[in-house]
């Protein structure tokens, strides 16, 4: 069984200093990866992210992330990324990394991604420049979701996972207003995962949504903001896959 802990929308602060790490350091008791789907900071400063930082650092399992809208707001991102890099985590956007445990490989295919809705309700590529930039900004979140998960599907993976912040799909939504679905999420996001495959999507972003739900095509979404979880993380079994079934392909997710 391969064992997924993931937590979003954590919003750390100086005040909030120690609060997550006596639970991530237990995550080897019970998990193989930690996964984290943006909106870790509440202002994207790089003093909230050396917050972060002291939470994830010599963690005994690896940390993957992805940032979120909150990771942006102070527009030095890249000071963010390096600040969490430092701390030993692997910050993605547009990029796929494949994590090693034992003889266990779980690939993960990472984008911050962004909104413009869900099909028969959703932005499109029309009328002003801005707005056209909007859509296509989502556009290319989503297209390089689906570069990156294509790239792991030659890496001899176990499983490959879709983290992003920004909702693939409406039904983990349910619970925030309607009016705002466009803000919280993007089909194109869910497009590109059941065309390039994967075995899970984790996001984060919507507090007053609901954790479960699928795209489509039949992967199974996870809304892991932490006011929807209330917890640490949640840990997500996916079956290892039988390598000697012919055709066989990936895990499921409980």
């Amino acid at each position: 069984m391969i064992r997924i802990a993931a937590v979003g929308d954590i919003h750390m602060g100086p005040e909030s200093q120690g609060v997550l790490r006596p639970s991530f350091e237990t995550l080897h008791e019970s998990a193989d990866v930690l996964l984290l789907a943006g909106d870790l900071t509440r202002h994207g400063t790089p003093e909230e992210a050396q917050v972060v930082a002291r939470e994830i650092k010599d963690l005994a399992v690896p940390v993957v992330a992805v940032l979120g809208n909150h990771d942006h707001h102070a527009d030095c991102p890249e000071e963010v990324t390096a600040v969490l890099q430092d701390a030993g985590a692997r910050v993605l956007e547009g990029q796929a990394t494949v994590v090693e445990n034992g003889s266990t490989r779980i690939g993960v295919a990472g984008t911050k991604g962004f909104g413009g809705g869900f099909v028969g309700r959703c932005a499109g590529e029309f009328g002003e420049p801005i707005m056209k930039e909007f859509v296509r900004y989502s556009r290319r979140r989503a297209d390089s979701l689906r570069a990156c998960l294509l790239e792991l599907q030659g890496q001899d993976c176990d499983v490959r996972i879709a983290l992003t912040h920004f909702s693939p799909v409406p039904d983990t939504l349910a619970g925030e207003p309607p009016e705002i679905y466009p803000f919280l999420g993007s089909y194109l996001l869910a497009e590109a995962i059941d065309t390039a495959g994967a075995d899970l999507a984790v996001h984060g972003h919507a507090h007053l949504g609901t954790e479960h739900g699928m795209t489509s095509g039949g992967v199974k979404v996870r809304n892991v903001a932490q006011p929807v979880i209330g917890r640490a993380f949640h840990v997500y079994h996916l079956a290892r896959p039988d390598r000697t079934a012919a055709g066989a392909a990936g895990g499921r997710a409980r």
